[in-house]
């Protein structure tokens, strides 16, 4: 993928190596995993990888604002990966605002916070093991780099554009919040078939979303060869039933919340051959 490595984004917040949040120590990771395994909740998954919205995790007290500073340049110029992050979040974003404009619409732009281990967001204590996540309540991406990492060595998704669909998935779920799609978060624990089902679709649409994106840089020259084939990978790395095949050593249907690998790499392939935002809707 071609991209500026001398690009500086004004949305992302560097809060690695800040001192973080111990999950662990407001019961964060305990309630975290039980949710997880109680209610299947969208965006969580147990074992490791996960990619989704999440609309709370663990309690959290005091101002997550507080917490942070929001000084873009605590990304240094020589951390290439935190670089390349911003350049892909600014590029998916000026993507989407292009077509909200084509729409009459206004498009307001998601922060991304990178963080190490553990962090606080207006969702709660989100964890690493959590991996990248959106929270609608104050419409940040979240993700830990050492995901990346994970996502290439256990799941065989490596290269720049697999991680590129990452980031733009989730401000795939931001383009949804912005359009009012989305749900609160205690109502997804009612009716788990139903909510899953709910999940699911909109997980897929974000896939799709990312596939939007996807479209325009190659229509725009940005693509090199051998990106959107990891892009597919990456999609498929992190269905609902590669997941659990590798995590639970079985396949549980019942508890998907994000679809299936084939479900994700055909809904990202809708939004890449077509372009449209249209093309997203369920049918």
């Amino acid at each position: 993928m071609l991209w500026d490595r001398n690009h500086k984004s004004n949305d992302v917040i560097d809060e690695r190596g800040a001192g973080g949040t111990s999950a662990a120590g407001v019961g964060g990771v305990g309630i975290l995993f039980w949710l997880m395994s109680r209610f299947g909740l969208p965006g969580l998954v147990l074992g490791g990888i996960v990619l989704g919205a999440v609309y709370f995790l663990s309690p959290a007290s005091g101002d997550p604002q507080a917490l942070r500073s929001e000084d873009p340049s605590a990304v240094a110029a020589d951390d290439e990966p935190a670089r390349f992050v911003g350049f892909v979040l600014d590029d998916v974003q000026s993507t989407w605002e292009r077509i909200f404009a084509e729409r009459g619409k206004r498009y307001s732009p998601a922060k991304l916070v990178l963080f190490s281990e553990a962090t606080r967001s207006g969702c709660g204590v989100g964890s690493a093991q959590v991996g990248p996540f959106y929270c609608p309540n104050d419409r940040r991406v979240y993700i830990d780099l050492s995901f990346y990492r994970e996502l290439a060595r256990r799941f065989g998704a490596p290269g720049d554009f697999a991680q590129a669909y990452v980031i733009a998935h989730e401000v795939g779920h931001h383009v949804q919040t912005l359009i009012g799609d989305r749900e609160s978060g205690r109502s997804m624990v009612r009716g788990r078939e139903r909510e899953n089902a709910a999940s699911i679709q909109k997980e897929l649409q974000a896939d799709c979303y990312a596939g939007v994106w996807a479209h325009s840089t190659e229509q725009r020259k940005v693509l090199q060869a051998g990106d959107v084939e990891e892009g597919l990978r990456a999609a498929a790395a992190v269905g609902d039933d590669t997941l659990q095949r590798e995590t639970q050593g079985r396949v549980s249907p019942e508890t998907w919340t994000h679809g299936s690998s084939e479900q994700r790499v055909a809904w990202f392939k809708r939004g890449y051959t077509s372009g449209a935002m249209d093309a997203c809707e369920p049918r």
